[in-house]
């Protein structure tokens, strides 16, 4: 955590977005701590994806704010969100299909670069040291995400579940402080989804960094989140531990349906 700053990570202010005549988020207020994984939650519809368009730049909110470490993001372009330490991931898979895990990882490593073109073309010090420490993280995620075998394939040959991994890593080689997973479980077997909760952690351990986690896979959710924010229509309906907001009458009624379902949803 930076000294200077001593607020959350991540501030959603009274937050508004439309498309046309239809509220998509209707004042959306909560925050995500520093070493926080945040779970949002919600029925089809209720905003979440469009929040988190929002926060990475795609969109470009009515009113309200978004702060990271105390800095507005509003009216900031997404290429920006990678050098302040956002990291996101897509509900479905955005890979270079015929570029190798080792490729597409380091793609997400170019905002590191800051030696410009001619020292590039020229090869100086500067572009050699930057380099390392690119194929260091590299390294280091191929070992994390089980990928090295895989590190010389092409993406788009491999599974569903690994794809998934190589875009995780490709998040995290540029060292977010902000890593947002967009349904990261979606696709995924029983066994897989297991994996990816104790993955979660790991990740969240070593690099020490937030997760901002959308997913409807609920048992997920409630295994690995610190706090949980559920939305519905745009407005959020409760925000809490994960014990609190599934206890909450109004995410029963419109997410979990109904109390045989708010049971399933336990964590032994």
């Amino acid at each position: 955590m930076p000294s200077e700053f001593s607020g959350p990570l991540l501030r959603i202010a009274d937050v508004k977005m439309r498309f046309g005549g239809v509220i998509a988020l209707g004042g959306v207020s909560f925050d995500v701590g520093y070493g926080q994984i945040c779970g949002l939650i919600g029925p089809n519809g209720s905003g979440k994806t469009t929040l988190f368009n929002c926060i990475s730049g795609f969109y470009r909110f009515a009113d309200g704010d978004i702060q990271f470490e105390g800095r507005s993001l509003k009216n900031l372009g997404r290429y920006r969100m990678a050098g302040l330490g956002i990291g996101r991931t897509f509900q479905n898979v955005a890979l270079f299909r015929p570029l190798s895990v080792r490729d597409n990882i380091l793609i997400g490593a170019h905002h590191l670069g800051r030696s410009g073109f001619v020292a590039n073309a020229l090869r100086l010090p500067v572009v050699r040291r930057e380099d390392a420490v690119a194929f260091g993280r590299l390294n280091d995620l191929l070992e994390l995400l089980d990928l090295h075998g895989v590190a010389d394939v092409p993406a788009g040959s491999l599974p569903f579940g690994t794809q998934k991994r190589v875009e995780l890593a490709r998040a995290l080689i540029g060292g977010p402080k902000l890593l947002m997973l967009d349904e990261p479980a979606g696709g995924l077997n029983h066994g897989e989804v297991d994996d990816l909760a104790d993955l979660l952690r790991r990740i969240r351990a070593h690099f020490d960094l937030s997760i901002l986690l959308v997913e409807h896979h609920m048992n997920l959710v409630m295994r690995v989140s610190d706090k949980v924010v559920a939305l519905e229509f745009g407005v959020k309906i409760a925000d809490g531990t994960p014990d609190e907001v599934r206890a909450e009458p109004e995410v029963i009624r419109a997410y979990l349906g109904d109390e045989h379902q708010v049971q399933h949803a336990r964590v032994a």
